[in-house]
This record gives structure tokens, C-alpha cells and sequence, in this order.
């Protein structure tokens, strides 16, 4: 069980949310850091195995009065919760771009995307309907319904920490289940700020529950019989454990992993257009995104070299500096391991052959000497071979490939581990088609470099970008967050006896 009081600090306390209030001690803890300032500026408390029980606990108290809900009325407290999401927007993106980085609008466009995926939860009603048949023999009805789990869990990572927890935990208590939440310790207060606004809109005590904490908090989930699904969005290795470790208990899991999303740019692509669409997917976010591009693959030389000539360009023009400035377009790197992590990718692709036209580890940024900001790096001739063509960097950094065909693009790509995104440049509808219908891959772009489906369509990619059958948010969400349960009936007639009947039903 957790302690009333925090451990002793000089720093702002984040404690865990549990039961419709805050929860605050436990025996360790950990600090939250201000990347473009490079200091620590808060503590977060790192849950034990009993404070994660009490929240499960907390979860399955909660989950029979809540399943027991109106499907309608789970559906108005998430149009509420929509509404103050609104309201609450400047003050939730403030502490996105304090503990992640990301710049305003940056920080913005995370948070309207997860107040989206809230909007299609608001729509459960429609969603939660099943199909009914009448007759499907004589006087025989049979009908479908989506009935929900209980106490259901979602482990979420960095780099979009208010986003990818309303992929989860909206639709999972529209269905009718009960959530426990735990979001990456890295950045964790937007979690914990949307949970209270949840609980402002309406939503029950215990039918929320949000722990911080380590791999600690993630095994006790895993571990907890009590928990019936569990969804998780991160890095492969963690993704195959966590899925593995889930199934292994008998639960329900869905583990999105890491990514390396090549966009193919063909001869007669819009080089212009092509640059500014790359120049966002591959810096936005300072590269910290599973949708992000780090490789183009050029079709042949002109094209690589118009590429590389107008990204060159492009990236003397940016402005890298602390997400406060709106001037800016890029922000640091989330922690400074990270930093030391992807300049080390940067140092391998040099020493490895390729050529690195624009190099941005000596960036120091004016008045934030000791934030953890990496310019953007441009790389060409790239190889497959190469680390740094195999592997997810999740940084400012770019590698150009140079093929001779369309063909040899989509092998590349088809043949990485990873399928997670990818998209095309091309005027051809032809060549844009083949693609999209062979390539290995599970969300495709054409002239749109990063593919992320909107609420109502689902988002997950292919091969080892993914483990689990159903993908997140969108209608696969309801099919995960449920189970479906098929009800045959029927009424005799009054008086009527009927003989027994040894062989299978049939209608013939």
C-alpha cells in the first residue's frame, strides 16, 4: 500500500491518481527534467507493486456499477471531457513542451489528435450495437452483443504523453470497462492532469486509475490476473516482452513497437512539395515520432540530388531552440541520455561511410547551453547494410538511399523488419497504386508523408512494428476493448409439445 506522505524533496511532487484523487508516496522516485533547460525541475513517484494492486483494485471495484452504466451516459461524459480538453488545451500543451520539448503548435496538434480519438468515443452508442437477426429459424431470433472486458490497462511512452493515452483509455471506458494507466515517468503530468479533467467530466471513482513508475509498475500489471487487457506503445523490444509476458498470464494484448518508415520519392515526384513534406515528417517532433521519416529513397540520381540540394536548404532556414518560442520549428531531445543515444547513431553513420552533407551536433542553442537540442542531420548514400539504415534512431535524422527503380525501392522496404509506415512521391498513378497494393507495409502514404489514419480508422503497421492481431484507436479499438457474445432465443408456443431432435439444428 502507498504512504500518505512524499519522499523528501526540494522539487515539485507528481504522485499517482487513484480512486478520483491523488495519491502521493512511495519509496522511490525519479526526476522529471525540463529538456530545454537541461535541469531537473519536478520528482514523479515511481509506484511499487502494492500501489499499482491498489489501483487494479481501485479499477475492479469501480467496473461493476460502470459496465452496469448506460452505454449513453458513458458517451456524455466523454463529449464533456471533450469540452474541458478544449478549455484546458493551453495549460496541457505548457506541460507538454516543458517535460517533452516539442514546440507549441507541435505540442497542439498531439493534443487535438487525442481530443479526436475522445470525440469517436463520445459516438459508443452507435459503435456498441450489434447485429440482430429475426427468424433465423422458426421463431428463432439470434442477436450479437459487445460486452466489455473489466479492469482493462495501457502503458504509454514519451514521445506523445497526452495522445497516445486517449488512443486507449477513452474508448475503453466508453465500452464499459475500467482503465489503469501508466505513462512514461519521463513526462507524466498530462496524463495525470487530462485523468482529473476525466474525473471533472463525470467519470466515477476508480473507472480511471493513473500509477507512474518503471518496469516495476509494468510487470505488476502484467502479473495481475485482475487485469484482463493491456495495450502498450513503444520500442519493439519492449513491445515482443510485454506481449509475450501479457499472453503468457491469459490476457488480451495489443504491443505497437518501433519503426523505420521509408518514403520512396520517384523521378517525376514534385521535388519542391516532396522537401517540404519531408522536411516536417522528418523533423517535427525533433525526430521522436513512430511515424517520423528518417530515410528517403531516391529514384535515381537526379532525383536523390534535387532531394538533397532542397533538404540542405531547408534545414539552414530552421529555427532550433526551446518549445516557448513559436518562431521556433524544432526543440531538444527528451532527456540527455537520449541526446548521447542519437548524436551516437550520428557519429556511427559517419564512421561507417556515409556521407553526412549537414551535421548538427555542434548546435548550441543561445541561453539554453545545457538543453539537450540536436540539429538536424542530413545523411547521403546511405547504405542498408549500415546501422544506421537498420535501426530506429527516433531523432533529427535523415538518410537518403539511392536505388535504380521502383522495384528496388519497395524491396528495401519490404524487406526490413519494421512496417510500421511508409509513403511515396510520384505523379504516376500507376507506379503510386502498385505500391500501395505490394508493399509490406501497415499505413501508406501517397504525396502524404506521414500517414497517421484519423480517429475513425485504426492505426498499427505490419511484421515487427506490431504484435497483436487488432490495431489501436479507431474501430478496432471497440473490438479490443470488447467481447462479443452472440445470444440464440426462443418461445415455444404455449401448450405445445414438441419431439426431441437428435440431429443439428439446420434451416434446410
Amino acid at each position: 500500500m502507498w504512504k500518505d506522505s512524499p519522499p523528501m524533496s526540494d522539487l515539485p511532487i507528481i504522485g499517482h491518481w487513484i480512486d478520483g484523487k491523488t495519491v502521493l508516496g512511495s519509496t522511490r522516485s525519479q526526476e522529471v527534467w525540463n529538456p530545454a533547460l537541461g535541469k531537473a525541475e519536478k520528482r514523479v513517484l515511481l509506484a511499487d507493486t502494492a500501489t499499482v494492486q491498489a489501483a487494479v483494485a481501485s479499477a475492479e471495484k469501480a467496473y461493476p456499477a460502470w459496465r452496469a452504466t448506460p452505454p449513453l451516459k458513458r458517451a456524455r461524459v466523454m463529449s464533456k471531457l471533450k469540452i474541458l480538453l478544449e478549455q484546458h488545451a493551453e495549460q496541457i500543451t505548457s506541460l507538454l513542451t516543458a517535460e517533452h520539448g516539442k514546440v507549441a503548435g507541435d505540442a497542439m496538434g498531439e493534443l487535438q489528435r487525442g481530443i479526436e480519438n475522445v470525440e469517436y468515443a463520445s459516438y459508443v452508442t452507435e459503435l456498441l450495437k450489434g447485429e440482430y437477426t429475426r427468424n433465423v429459424g422458426p421463431n428463432i431470433d439470434s442477436w450479437s452483443e459487445h460486452q466489455p472486458l473489466g479492469v482493462t490497462a495501457g502503458i504509454t511512452p514519451f514521445n506523445f504523453p497526452a495522445m497516445v493515452p486517449l488512443w486507449m483509455w477513452p474508448m475503453a471506458v466508453a465500452c464499459g470497462n475500467t482503465f489503469v494507466l501508466k505513462p512514461s515517468e519521463r513526462d507524466p503530468s498530462s496524463a495525470l492532469l487530462i485523468a482529473q479533467l476525466a474525473f471533472e467530466a463525470g467519470l466515477p471513482p476508480g473507472v480511471l486509475n493513473v500509477v507512474n513508475g518503471d518496469k516495476e509498475a509494468v510487470d505488476a500489471l502484467l502479473d495481475d490476473a485482475r487485469v484482463q487487457a493491456l495495450s502498450f506503445v513503444g520500442s519493439t523490444p519492449i513491445a515482443e516482452y510485454i506481449y509475450s509476458r501479457g499472453c503468457a498470464r491469459g490476457k488480451r494484448v495489443q504491443a505497437l513497437g518501433g519503426a523505420k518508415n521509408h518514403a520512396v520519392v520517384m523521378p517525376d515526384a514534385d521535388i519542391g512539395n516532396a522537401v517540404s513534406a519531408l522536411m516536417g515528417a522528418a523533423y517535427g517532433s525533433c525526430g521522436e515520432r513512430c511515424m517520423a521519416i528518417p530515410l528517403v529513397v531516391a529514384v535515381g540520381d537526379a532525383a536523390a540530388d534535387a532531394i538533397v540540394a532542397g533538404l540542405t536548404a531547408e534545414i539552414a532556414k530552421m529555427k532550433v531552440g526551446p518549445g516557448t518560442d513559436p518562431k521556433n520549428d524544432m526543440g531538444p531531445l527528451v532527456t540527455k541520455q537520449h541526446f548521447e543515444k542519437v548524436k551516437g547513431y550520428v557519429d556511427q553513420g559517419v564512421a561507417e561511410g556515409a556521407k553526412l552533407v549537414v551535421d548538427g551536433r555542434n548546435l548550441k542553442v543561445a541561453g539554453h547551453e545545457n538543453g539537450f537540442f540536436l540539429g538536424a542531420c542530413l545523411f547521403d548514400h546511405v547504405k542498408p547494410e549500415m546501422v544506421v539504415y537498420r535501426e530506429e534512431i527516433f531523432g533529427p535524422v535523415l538518410g537518403v538511399v539511392r536505388v535504380k527503380s521502383l522495384e528496388e525501392a519497395m524491396k528495401l522496404i519490404n524487406e526490413h523488419e519494421y512496417g510500421n509506415g511508409t509513403c511515396i512521391f510520384t505523379r504516376d498513378g500507376e507506379a503510386a497504386r502498385y505500391f500501395s497494393d505490394h508493399i509490406l507495409v501497415g499505413m501508406v502514404g501517397i504525396n502524404v508523408p506521414l500517414p497517421v489514419p484519423v480517429a475513425y480508422h485504426s492505426f498499427g503497421g505490419w511484421k515487427r512494428s506490431i504484435f497483436g492481431d487488432l490495431h489501436a484507436y479507431g474501430p478496432d479499438a471497440v473490438r479490443f476493448y470488447t467481447k462479443r457474445k452472440t445470444i440464440t432465443q426462443r418461445w415455444p408456443s404455449a401448450g405445445v409439445r414438441e419431439g426431441a431432435m437428435f440431429s443439428f439444428p439446420s434451416t434446410k
